[in-house]
């Protein structure tokens, strides 16, 4: 099986050696595709000097995480690679996880996106966006089959068949940052496949350090929002009361509770959103449109 590692990086200096030396020292052997989004940092240097084996990509502009990471897509499509393992820069495999997630998708070909148990970055702990999507708050309460269905797993540490790929599309452009992942895994379920992980192999997802901030907690918010809104397994009229109509509660809510800042920034975002509603049709059609002409 040919696998391509894609890593979309952006002032990746803090953690090249130790992501990039967890795909090396994989005891399954795989391509690695960095795509670089203009870092500012030495990052470019370290891998032209340090991994000149490393296939590198710079691009002219930050092009956000999906659009980034479907440069890499297309590569692995035209160039007849079987699957992708969607890396974050910030994030690392033991050398176990790809022969094992190779071995699970031989055995489950109904899973169409697969990762290890994500930990923190000093392992101490389940990483706490993975805890939080498969709902579990604690190592020891982790079921030991070789894969376990979930609703959503963020894309930090992805494995993906290029057949999927092929059948589900790429990441819609209508997110930038954040909400392409959850788009994505939508589109998975939608097509009839299953998201999953495997309790028996572990990789890492260093974001324990990030503080949340009041705007990154509305831009989750946004995001968050914008996903319910394109998910096609919705119909219109349920996608736009989840998209929408919540969010308008979201910000009554808010002022009820006499939090008038809040509440007003809720309102904002939600026009913000309603705003988007001919691209977010455009791009649940397209999504539909693709599944339909590929089954």
């Amino acid at each position: 099986m040919k696998i391509l590692a894609i890593i979309v990086s952006y002032n990746f200096q803090k953690w090249i050696n130790t992501c990039l030396g967890s795909l090396l020292h994989s005891d399954y052997p795989v391509d690695i595709l960095v795509i670089d989004n203009c870092s500012s940092d030495n990052t470019v240097s370290i891998i032209q000097k340090q991994y000149p084996n490393i296939r590198l990509i710079l691009n002219n502009a930050n092009l956000g995480f999906g659009q980034a990471n479907n440069i890499g897509l297309k590569i692995a499509s035209t160039e007849n690679y079987d699957a992708v393992l969607l890396l974050n820069q910030d994030a690392w495999i033991d050398s176990n996880v790809i022969s094992t997630l190779i071995e699970i998708n031989r055995i489950h070909p109904d899973y169409g996106i697969l990762s290890p148990i994500q930990l923190s970055g000093d392992r101490n702990k389940l990483e706490y966006g993975f805890s939080k999507y498969i709902g579990i708050n604690s190592l020891s309460d982790i079921s030991k089959e070789d894969v376990v269905p979930t609703n959503f797993i963020n894309a930090a540490i992805w494995f993906i068949p290029i057949d999927i790929i092929k059948k589900v599309g790429m990441f819609a452009p209508l997110f930038y940052h954040y909400g392409e992942d959850k788009d994505l895994a939508n589109r998975v379920k939608y097509a009839k496949y299953k998201i999953g992980y495997s309790p028996i192999i572990f990789g890492c997802h260093d974001r324990e350090h990030r503080v949340v901030s009041r705007k990154n907690f509305f831009h989750a918010e946004y995001v968050y929002l914008l996903s319910e809104y394109t998910n096609i397994n919705y119909s219109f009229t349920i996608a736009f009361c989840y998209g929408i109509l919540a969010g308008f509660q979201k910000s009554l809510i808010a002022l009820l509770h006499g939090h008038i800042h809040k509440s007003i920034t809720f309102f904002q975002i939600t026009l913000r959103i309603l705003a988007q509603t001919r691209k977010v049709c455009t791009t649940r059609k397209e999504s539909l449109n693709h599944i339909k002409h590929c089954q």
